[in-house]
């Protein structure tokens, strides 16, 4: 693979990239930039040991709901480690501020986007009731400062450099 057309690629995954964070594609809604919804869940590689200390701590000292995760309730399920210590470590999230540091337990947690709610067990998003994320959702494409939770909007004509900068370096493949 040429180093052009490795670069191009790149920029493309960026723009992509970009333009889906921001809702860009279609219609639908109104306003600015695209609200994301986050959930916080625990890591696939997380050991079953450290998921259960977590769930004790934010059931106990840590003040999460842990009703829904009790037998009989709509997130019971004791066969599943991972399911029951999302379903907390998400209650938790939303409790206390929603924010990276209330989504840790120890590196046993992360945020996602893709909602994991299944079956009866609903699990509530980083959306309050004005629709806004209240938390910061530092994503790795930036300073680990930067809060891209309200004015992460990049002006459209940033999209349209990178593109027309994408397609120069096209060109130049052709070339």
């Amino acid at each position: 693979m040429s180093p052009k057309f490795s670069f191009s690629l790149l920029l493309f995954s960026l723009i992509s990239t970009l333009c889906a964070a921001q809702g860009g594609g279609g219609g639908g809604g109104g306003g600015g930039g695209g609200t994301i919804e986050l959930w916080c869940v625990a890591k696939n590689n997380a050991e079953d040991a450290a998921l259960q200390s977590a769930i004790d701590w934010a059931c106990g000292p840590g003040g999460a709901n842990c009703g829904p995760i009790q037998p009989g309730g709509p997130c019971y399920d004791a066969s599943d480690i991972q399911k029951t210590a999302s379903y907390v470590f998400n209650d938790y999230f939303i409790r206390h501020g929603m924010t990276q540091d209330a989504c840790n337990f120890d590196n046993n947690a992360a945020l996602i986007s893709l909602n994991p709610s299944h079956g009866g067990c609903k699990f509530p998003s980083s959306k309050n009731g004005s629709g806004n994320f209240s938390g910061s959702t530092n994503v790795g494409l930036g300073p680990a400062s930067e809060d891209l939770s309200s004015s992460s909007y990049i002006p459209r004509r940033w999209i349209y450099i990178l593109m027309a900068i994408n397609l120069l370096f096209s060109g130049l493949l052709i070339l």
